[in-house]
């Protein structure tokens, strides 16, 4: 796929900034890129602490709803907390769980199956809690957009209180917005109209984690017992994917600096059955390594499984389970991987890769593997996807979005085809009926105002950086600008004109490709590529035709050939003596 190559243009004076912190210029111009133009914005993007968290009283309702659930513990009254079966209910279930049975309350959890009742709160878990003798329900990652649901549980006599981070439902009436809130008891989410809390980005464990800090303040505990749970706030943070910037950036480098010395038996667990150094932890490990794992749970079985692992005791039980949720999610893996080549299948057969929205329906897809499938083909087709399974009461799916499209936003514009739906800009979750697929299909597409340019991915160059510049103080001084994630990611750098010297293939699948880089002043460098050599070889054959291409890509290099290459440069330590190599992420002809 063709990409478009765009140099970020933002100015300042780098050299007075990078003097201010004792940073490189380089540093300076990545933390421009990334939005901030003050020296405050800066200092607390380099050196921000738990002192520069929000105050969790701004958010509207949450000291309503503190005072609520204390009274109800109170009154020895039970309360049901329902969280979501994806990485972010599950640590927010668990924080309001065990800060709940801190503060004495008589209460439990319940986490959806996916198959059987679906995201959030449904009819069934309201009237199974009623059954239960449950006196409050407590939503956690859920709650907004079950206004029908809250309704009947207020009916049976019960009190809600919703604590969520989904976007608000909304009615729209000559083109003004009026937001549809639920008749809870209290409602906590920041992206209320009126709520004061100045970040609004916040995940739902986070949201969680701001209300166990009021609880306990008004019960007398220290807040600073709450910060144990900032380690599960800022897995969550990156397992669902939200943008690490403002106050989540600090909730996550919070979050990893407890976890990699966690007390959690569990989480302990999950990271040694990984082969993970607990020291080691970065943010990618959340997003890639650990958290796939605790989604698998709710994916495959129960997301009960990984809530059982977080709350473990006992490091014999724990590691049992760490092992059999590392399985399914081998499991998990392969059965994505035989969806996606189905999927690719019927895109090519139908056509459906030159619409500009692609709606796939893969009948015998295991539904929760939906929105990982709709990710990996909107990567290999950087359209919106929306990927259909068969469910057992109607089809459901999942959608991946791209820059410049709102997937919730124009699900609203034909909210008429879905039986339910949700979700933000970036992803939505829905069910609709069978027979209006196609219906769904070309109304999304009719409705899509995307242009033929905003479908070509863009690749923004923080700095375009020749390998001369690079030095070790440099690559270290990077890691002040971690974590990186959605919204904070790596920076990536170019240079043009690099003569490949050497190239070799390592692996099983030979998809390590090591290579010896020339510039043009006759600097030399070592760099690594993690992916398929085919790439690189079409990327040659484009500028010097197919033998040369050829002949480089198998070691017996015929004639000097060079690319442009964008990279991330870092400190290879397999050496005795540690060098300088490139992490290559991208070429050009």
């Amino acid at each position: 796929m063709r990409e478009k190559w765009v140099v970020a243009a933002k100015r300042a004076d780098f050299d007075r900034i990078g003097t201010h912190f004792g940073i490189d210029p380089v540093i300076a111009r990545v933390m421009r890129n990334r939005g901030m133009t003050d020296i405050s914005e800066m200092e607390i993007y380099l050196h921000g602490t738990g002192a520069d968290l929000h105050d969790p009283h701004l958010m509207k309702d949450a000291d309503r709803a503190a005072r609520i659930i204390l009274e109800k513990i109170h009154s020895a009254k039970r309360i049901r907390i329902i969280g979501d079966y994806d990485i972010d209910g599950i640590q927010a279930a668990y924080i309001l769980l065990k800060a709940l049975r801190r503060l004495g309350a008589e209460a439990d959890t319940v986490l959806p199956d996916r198959i059987r009742d679906g995201y959030g709160l449904n009819d069934h878990l309201v009237t199974k809690a009623s059954a239960d003798g449950i006196d409050t329900i407590l939503t956690c990652d859920n709650g907004i957009s079950a206004g029908e649901q809250i309704r009947m549980a207020k009916g049976l006599g019960m009190t809600v209180i919703v604590t969520d981070h989904h976007e608000i439902p909304f009615e729209e009436t000559d083109g003004l917005r009026r937001e549809v809130l639920p008749e809870a008891d209290a409602i906590v989410n920041p992206k209320q109209r009126d709520c004061t809390y100045p970040f609004t980005g916040l995940c739902g464990a986070a949201v969680a984690f701001k209300l166990v800090q009021i609880l306990y303040e008004q019960a007398g505990i220290p807040v600073s017992e709450a910060d144990v749970f900032l380690e599960n706030a800022g897995f969550a943070t990156v397992g669902d994917v939200m943008d690490l910037q403002g106050e989540n950036r600090i909730l996550v480098k919070l979050g990893l600096s407890r976890l990699r010395k966690t007390q959690n038996k569990g989480m302990r667990a999950l990271i040694l059955q990984k082969n993970l150094d607990p020291a080691q932890l970065k943010s990618y490990h959340i997003g890639f390594v650990l958290g796939p794992c605790l989604n698998a749970g709710g994916r495959l079985e129960t997301a009960r499984l990984s809530l059982e692992l977080l709350l473990c005791e006992e490091a014999p039980r724990a590691a049992v389970l760490a092992q059999e949720i590392a399985e399914l999610n081998e499991s998990r893996k392969l059965m994505t991987a035989q969806a996606v080549r189905q999927a690719e299948q019927i895109i090519e057969e139908r056509g459906y890769g030159q619409e500009k929205v692609i709606v796939v329906f893969l009948p015998d897809c295991h539904e929760s593997l939906a929105g990982i499938v709709a990710g990996r083909i909107r990567e290999s087709h950087y359209r919106p996807v929306y990927v259909i399974t068969r469910g057992e009461e109607a089809c459901k799916g999942s959608g991946r979005s791209i820059d410049g499209y709102s997937m919730y936003e124009e699900m609203c514009k034909c909210r008429e085809l879905f039986l339910k739906f949700g979700g933000h800009p970036m992803a939505a979750g829905f069910s609709v009926e069978e027979k209006n697929i196609d219906l769904l299909r070309r109304s999304l597409n009719e409705q899509a105002s995307l242009t033929e340019q905003e479908l070509i991915p863009k690749v923004t160059i923080d700095v375009p950086m020749p390998i001369d510049y690079l030095y070790e103080d440099l690559i270290r001084q990077l890691e002040l600008l971690e974590p990186f994630g959605k919204g904070n990611e790596k920076p990536v750098f170019a240079d043009r004109n690099l003569e490949i010297e050497s190239l070799k293939t390592f692996g099983a699948e030979g998809r390590v490709i090591r290579m010896r880089l020339k510039n043009e002043r006759g600097t030399r460098m070592d760099a690594v590529y993690f992916g398929d050599i085919e790439n690189l070889r079409l990327a040659l054959e484009e500028k010097y035709g197919r033998a040369a291409a050829e002949d480089t890509v198998n070691g017996t290099r015929s004639r000097h050939v060079s690319l442009d290459f964008l990279y991330y440069p870092e400190i290879d330590t397999y050496y005795a003596q540690p060098r300088i190599q490139m992490k290559i992420i991208g070429f050009s002809a």
